[in-house]
């Protein structure tokens, strides 16, 4: 598709929109997320521990500065708010403190400020999050580096992650790693390959106006915006490993939490990996003959595994063929967090445009709340989404499955923006965790909300998982 054709095309869905989810029910323990206990646990851990795995890469969503992390700071620099007195308060225990750059200023503008530590425009992964005994002060960035080597370690010693910046940021990050990838490689007998990416410029949607004409900037050009985490579904498809965990820059802890973020880490890698070797036991069987009786098995492994129930085929063949086709897709396991009023996407099931049922996690605005229904649905909802996920991305040949041919383009959404203080609206592409992966294989485990630990404004640091 040409330019011009995309951009027609994105006008056209901002004049039709997306069609609601049409929700069957909230996820919960009761159907939908599995609650694990001890056993089951260490069951998945071990299983994590022995199971063969063509590679491993930790996949960290890095792009954009961090502008909202000091929003209500920017805010105060003009007239002081509760964000800035708090901020000023307690300055020294933010592991950014420094008294040469710090005593006798005013905090905030030494944050925010070029001539200060220049955070308002750096990027999120490359702000000191924590300060330890022996005087290191961290990065985001760098406890990625200290958690892979603990539950991504390959069998060679190699830490593999891809991170996701914006192509601007790339030096502040190059110099995040080498000032401490030496140190970890020596400190946990590791080697890093770390990779960069960007979100690809061609992904950027068309903004428009109230009307749905093209938004049109002040020299007549129109303009264009990134479209949300969902395009880094082309960066995922790049990723050349097996198994990939999912998490974002922002949610790390102090280390010594690791040892609770590891362990559910591996036990969510283990649950992946029993769906994936059950996955490819049935698909083996199925090149070697149907039956009824593979077809009920893989119909109830279907149901009860991953909440898939399908719609009535026509024959043994048929019934076989839509089988296979809904077992032969990557697979996800998604961390799934107690509704204590964090933000985040909601896990739901979701009936499908071939009538058949999965799990999906929606957001807010793909809801509607115009159906009592589904507003019920969103009610009784237990849990959310934090944004952790361990992936199998290879069929059971072996094959890289195209992730881009398991995105619901109808589960993007639409936004309102502004731009130099005129408003706009902006098309979301699916969300990674969302429309871009509704087409594969999901399964919701129940991990503690003490392995979430967000850093979505600056005072958040101040939380005891910080400290």
């Amino acid at each position: 598709m040409d330019r011009q054709e995309k951009i027609l095309k994105e006008i056209q869905r901002f004049k039709d929109g997306f069609p609601w989810m049409d929700i069957v029910a909230p996820a919960t323990p009761s159907k939908g997320i599995s609650v694990l206990d001890s056993e089951e646990q260490e069951e998945a851990v071990a299983y994590a521990a022995g199971a063969k795995v063509d590679g491993k890469c930790k996949f960290v969503p890095a792009s954009g500065a961090a502008s909202r992390m000091f929003k209500d700071i920017f805010a105060g620099l003009k007239e002081p708010n509760d964000a800035v007195r708090t901020l000023a308060e307690n300055i020294k225990r933010f592991a950014f403190y420094d008294p040469a750059l710090f005593d006798g200023k005013n905090p905030a503008e030494v944050v925010l400020m070029p001539e200060g530590l220049g955070y308002g425009s750096k990027p999120k992964g490359v702000i000191r999050f924590h300060r330890y005994p022996d005087g290191e002060c961290r990065t985001a960035f760098a406890e990625h580096l200290v958690e892979g080597q603990d539950y991504m370690r390959g069998e060679d010693g190699d830490v593999h992650l891809t991170v996701t910046i914006s192509p601007e940021h790339r030096p502040l990050f190059e110099a995040a790693l080498a000032e401490v990838k030496d140190k970890y490689e020596k400190e946990f007998g590791v080697k890093y390959d770390v990779r960069f990416t960007y979100q690809d410029p061609a992904t950027d949607t068309v903004a428009v106006d109230k009307d749905n004409k093209p938004f049109l900037k002040d020299d007549g050009s129109m303009l264009f915006r990134p479209a949300g985490h969902g395009a880094l579904i082309y960066n995922l498809n790049d990723v050349a490993e097996e198994l990939v965990s999912i998490k974002n820059i922002d949610n790390v802890a102090h280390q010594r939490l690791l040892p609770l973020t590891a362990k559910y880490k591996k036990v969510l890698m283990g649950r992946c990996l029993m769906l994936r070797d059950t996955v490819f036991g049935l698909l083996h069987e199925f090149d070697k003959g149907v039956t009824p009786d593979l077809c009920d098995r893989a119909e109830a492994f279907l149901r009860d595994s991953l909440c898939v129930e399908l719609p009535a085929a026509d024959g043994l063949a048929a019934r076989a063929e839509l089988i296979r086709a809904k077992l032969n897709r990557p697979i996800r396991v998604c961390g799934m967090v107690k509704n204590l009023g964090e933000p985040g996407g909601g896990p739901f099931i979701v009936r499908g445009k071939d009538g058949s049922t999965s799990l999906q996690i929606l957001e807010s605005v793909q809801i509607d709340k115009n159906n009592p229904e589904a507003c019920a649905a969103l009610a009784a909802a237990t849990h959310f989404n934090p944004v952790d996920l361990v992936c199998c991305l290879k069929d059971y040949k072996g094959n890289k499955f195209n992730l881009l041919e398991y995105v619901d383009h109808d589960a993007g959404f639409i936004s309102s923006k502004s731009f130099q203080g005129r408003e706009l609206k902006a098309l979301e592409l699916p969300g990674l965790w969302n429309g871009s992966m509704s087409d594969w294989n999901t399964a919701f485990v129940e991990v503690p909300v003490e392995t979430f630990n967000p850093v979505k404004v600056v005072l958040d640091l101040l939380r005891p998982a910080h400290q």
